[in-house]
């Protein structure tokens, strides 16, 4: 039932409760990770692809220097036009581009950075490519992925919750996509594929996901992501019973009050 290319589709009222949901419940602690391994480059010009609705590129205006350009670009105009809604500190050029295609001159850029996009791209070593392309020599390529489901607590107590209420066709968006390209091996080799011929720099950080009840990361990651076409595709259960599951399941995991799970990433870093 699921169509991959349905993963790249943030529109509606996703864009919103993505970043006032998910933003604060497991993408902020890894932002302000990598706007700091970007500062510590010290670059003139910065690029970030799948910027979504602007998490590190508000990291971004806070850590580096007012006069390091910082152009901010996602496939989605939609969570641009969250992104640039809420702003940030300082002016940032926000373009709608694709990771694929990017449309800048080669070597214009010192640092290309991606916060937990690349497990989108269709080609991944050809948007590895085009991030090589666009970097100067000696420039670097910083982006992170999401460690496999079961590092993630929240998701995957969720995941499994919806596979009891669709057992026939569970939606497995969060373990297919977000979660799927965890393996370091397929991902030197892709940058490899992609032409960087020095060694990627991998680190595994771990990082706790805080929320006030089992309700905000149940709406999160059933309302907040493409987990919800998903589950508005399937009958049986409507999103708002999905949604009651899925926190019934974080409930009986992690309590009724204020919760606390792992979530786990790979940051990985290349010399162009």
């Amino acid at each position: 039932m699921d169509k991959i290319g349905s993963d790249t589709v943030f529109a509606g009222s996703v864009p919103e409760l993505y970043d006032t949901h998910m933003v604060p419940l497991i993408f902020e602690p890894y932002a302000e990770d990598m706007a700091r391994r970007v500062a510590a480059l010290k670059p003139a010009r910065v690029l970030e692809t799948a910027a979504g609705t602007g998490v590190v590129t508000r990291a971004l205006a806070r850590a580096v220097p007012a006069q390091t350009e910082i152009v901010a670009t996602d496939l989605n105009q939609p969570m641009l036009d969250r992104a640039a809604s809420v702003g940030t500190q300082r002016p940032v050029r926000w373009q709608q581009a694709d990771a694929m295609q990017l449309p800048f001159e080669a070597a214009s850029f010192d640092v290309v950075v991606c916060q937990f996009g690349a497990m989108f791209f269709p080609d991944r070593p050809h948007a590895f490519g085009e991030a090589r392309r666009v970097l100067r020599p000696g420039g670097v390529f910083l982006f992170n992925v999401w460690d496999r489901i079961e590092e993630n607590e929240f998701a995957d107590v969720v995941t499994n919750a919806l596979a009891t209420l669709f057992p026939a066709d569970p939606p497995r968006f969060m373990a297919r996509t977000p979660h799927g390209y965890a393996d370091l091996g397929l991902i030197a080799a892709d940058l490899g594929a992609a032409g960087f011929t020095a060694t990627p720099n991998f680190e595994t950080v771990a990082a706790r996901s805080r929320a006030a009840s089992p309700n905000v990361p149940a709406i999160a990651y059933c309302q907040g992501t493409p987990l919800r076409g998903e589950i508005q595709a399937r009958s049986g259960a409507s999103l708002g019973e999905a949604t009651t599951v899925a926190e019934a399941a974080l409930a009986a995991r992690f309590g009724d009050g204020p919760v606390d799970g792992k979530i786990q990433a790979h940051i990985v870093s290349i010399v162009a």
